[in-house]
Parts: C-alpha cells; sequence; structure tokens
C-alpha cells in the first residue's frame, strides 16, 4: 500500500465532510468526489495490524459479501496514513439508501413495517455461513429498490456453512444489546424474533 502524505490528509480533512468522528479524529469524511474516505485507527496488536491492515481486511470482506450476493460499497485504493501506529485508510463509492437507525428516527411505524424484510435479511446471512458481530440497525441500509445492504463490515466472519442454533443466538444478542445501550426501547425486538423463527422453520 502506498503512504499517503500528511499533507495530502490534511488536503482530504479540509475539503471533506467529517461524517464520523470519536475522541481520536475523524472515522469517515465525504470527499468532494462524492467518495468516502474511511480511517482505521487499531487500539492494540500494532504490530498485527501492520502486518494485515484492517483497510485491507475491509477491502477483502467486501469483496467477499458481494461474491455471496450482499450489496456493499465498492471499494478502491487502501493506503497508510501512519505506518508505524497502523493508521491506514481506505476510499469507496457509498451505497444508496437510509440506514434502518435513520429509519427508526424518522418513523417507528415505518421501521416496523419492515421488519419481516429485515429478519429475512438476517437470515440470509445465517445461511451463508456470515457472522456479522457488529450487525446494528445503523449498519444495515436499506436500498432504493427495498433490498438491504451492509455497510462498517471489518467486524465480520465467514463461516463454511450455515451459522448453528448458538451463534445464531448469539448474533441476535449482539443487536439486542445495541438496542439497550441505544434506547431504543420501542423497537419491535419480538416481532423481529417471531419473524426470524418463522423463516427459519420454513427453512428448515
Amino acid at each position: 500500500m502506498r503512504i499517503v502524505s500528511a499533507q495530502e490528509l490534511e488536503s482530504w480533512l479540509a475539503s471533506g465532510e467529517v461524517l464520523e468522528q470519536d475522541g481520536r479524529g475523524a472515522k469517515v469524511i465525504r470527499l468532494g468526489d462524492e467518495q468516502i474516505l474511511k480511517i482505521f485507527r487499531p487500539r492494540r496488536r500494532l504490530w498485527l495490524s501492520r502486518l494485515m491492515p484492517q483497510a485491507t481486511r475491509f477491502k477483502h470482506n467486501a469483496a467477499r459479501l458481494l461474491s455471496l450476493g450482499i450489496p456493499v460499497p465498492l471499494v478502491g485504493e487502501c493506503f497508510w496514513l501512519d505506518k508505524s501506529r497502523a493508521v491506514c485508510g481506505c476510499s469507496y463509492i457509498p451505497l444508496p439508501g437510509r440506514s434502518l437507525e435513520q429509519i427508526f428516527q424518522k418513523s417507528q411505524s415505518e421501521l416496523e413495517t419492515l421488519i419481516p424484510a429485515f429478519a429475512a435479511f438476517i437470515y440470509s446471512l445465517h445461511q451463508r455461513g456470515i457472522y456479522f458481530r457488529s450487525l446494528h440497525l445503523g449498519n444495515v441500509l436499506q436500498l432504493p429498490d427495498g433490498s438491504f445492504g451492509l455497510i462498517d463490515f471489518l467486524d465480520i466472519h465467514f463461516k463454511r456453512a450455515p451459522l448453528g442454533q448458538r451463534l445464531v443466538a448469539r448474533n441476535l444478542e449482539h443487536l439486542r444489546s445495541y438496542l439497550q445501550r441505544n434506547q431504543m426501547s420501542d423497537f419491535p425486538w419480538g416481532k423481529l424474533q417471531s419473524a426470524y423463527a418463522q423463516i427459519a422453520q420454513v427453512g428448515n
């Protein structure tokens, strides 16, 4: 991967729009050409992140998801921003659509109508052997055609077979924990569970 100079990074930050940041700085920036710059700052195991850059893993995950028929952003170049600290980045063309979190915040009734389709989408991931630890409303987009896609999928694992009941339960628990942390008590959790169970029963 090439090394981006400090001047080039400053230019991106100055001309772009910061969409997401934390205490360590900007994480997601919309660039002037409508591409997205995503920055990865690992907190530990820097030696491993230098050997296996997070940006490269993100790009590989995108390609793997796309090969399985899951819509994802089109990831382009990966590069180092500070190799000594294993800080890297990539550019990508974003998916069009709205996150389920945006839909929930705007209209809970609209989201409730999407629950059966959302449950079917989660089930389809599990049947493809996809274990997405960061499964939550902010990382699932409803696309203009009504289908769903994924974003922010660094933390994902691909199994050789459909997920077993234990991993399914654990994955759904990640989603439930996210709802609890974000105080989304009005989310129709029971309806999602029932819809998933019905789909799984038919699938089996």
